[in-house]
This record gives C-alpha cells, structure tokens and sequence, in this order.
C-alpha cells in the first residue's frame, strides 16, 4: 500500500468527510512511516502533544520545501492545509512526493474533485466518497460509475464516524481496525487500488456500499 494517493470528498451536504480523511490517513501510518492529510480549504493545523517521530521527520520536509504552508504533526500523521482552489491543487505535486513511500490522503471540497482527478502529476489510486445514501444515492452512483470507469478504486462511507473516533482520527491517534474506525475492507480496497475491471465487476452486481 506504500505511495497510494485517496482523495476524499462529500457528496452534497454529507458531513464527516474530514474526519473520514484523517481516519484513513491513520491506517495507512505506522511507527517508521507517517501518513500526510492534505486538508483542501482546512483551516490551519495545530500541533498536538503528541507526535511520532516519522510524523516530525515529514513536518520537518514539508516545512523545507513549502516554507508558507500551515502544517503540523499530530500523532502518527502529518496535516498540511491547502488553499479551496486552483493554487491548491497546483501545489498538490509538490507536496505528495516529499511523503516518499507514505499514503497521502487528499481531503477536497466537491468541486473541487473533478479537477483533482485531472491532476496527471497527482497519480490518484482511489476515491473515498462520504455519501448520505438516503438522500443521494442517485448522485452517489452516478460519481461511482464515473470513478470506476476512470480506473479507480472506489469506497463510499454512508455514515460518519462517531464522535470519539473521529476525534481520535482528527488527532492522527486513531489505529487501523480500532473500534468505530474504518472498516479494514474498506481501507484494504483504496490502498491496494483494485483494477478497474474488477471494480466494474462488482458494480455489475450491484454497488458495494460500506456498512460502515
């Protein structure tokens, strides 16, 4: 799963789509290997007490080579905010490769999405989508098959985490597999980014929506 890139976005007015981003940043951290959250129109990142060595190590390069850019470590993942806009997705290509082999996880408004995806130097893996199915799924199928037929590993998370978790995540501090946290399929499908082939297959039986 080293070097995969997951953009994250809400469809419509779907709330915890940060946290869901935080907490897939977490899974893909480890003791020797940060993840980095890119928060697109986030507000500035606050240091937390706890950090880990390789999330200090990540902040140090960041903060060599995009010296303006308000990032901080916290817990086992490095936050860096990023303009809601054009610049923001420019300055994407400069940031992701100083993460070497860690996941990086994009977390973007929705309109914003599309030209992320167009992004080539970005090398996007997948797509986490925080979707509120009772009241868009049609929306939700339709960005799916759209994703699918890009060749992406797609995964759409149709609840919010629950308030500790999220909050755990929010701080880097939330484990792979911990209780109310992603699911590890879910997590498994982004960062091992399936073929779309096999993508297209399991949507012909219908889409797999997380039951998380």
């Amino acid at each position: 799963m080293s070097g995969a890139v997951v953009l994250v976005a809400r469809v419509g007015d779907a709330e915890g789509s940060l946290a869901a981003a935080a907490a897939l940043a977490c899974a893909g951290s480890d003791p020797d290997r940060a993840g980095l959250l890119i928060d697109l129109g986030g507000r500035r990142p606050r240091p937390a007490l706890l950090a880990s060595t390789a999330a200090r190590k990540l902040e140090e390069r960041l903060a060599a080579h995009l010296p303006e850019a308000p990032l901080a470590s916290r817990g086992q993942v490095c936050h860096l905010a990023l303009p809601a806009d054009r610049d923001g997705i420019d300055r994407l290509p400069a940031a992701l490769p100083l993460g070497r082999d860690a996941i990086a996880v994009v977390h973007l408004p929705p309109g914003l999405l599309r030209a992320g995806l167009g992004e080539s130097a970005i090398r996007t893996s997948g797509v986490l989508l925080r979707a509120d199915l009772g009241r868009d799924r049609a929306l939700t199928a339709l960005a799916v098959r759209d994703l699918l037929d890009r060749g992406l590993a797609v995964a759409v998370l149709k609840r919010p985490l629950a308030w500790v978790p999220a909050r755990r995540a929010l701080f880097g501090l939330l484990p792979r597999d911990a209780a109310g946290g992603l699911p590890s399929r879910l997590t498994d499908r982004l960062f091992r980014a399936p073929s779309a082939r096999a993508e297209s297959e399991r949507l012909q039986a219908g889409i797999a929506w997380s039951r998380a």
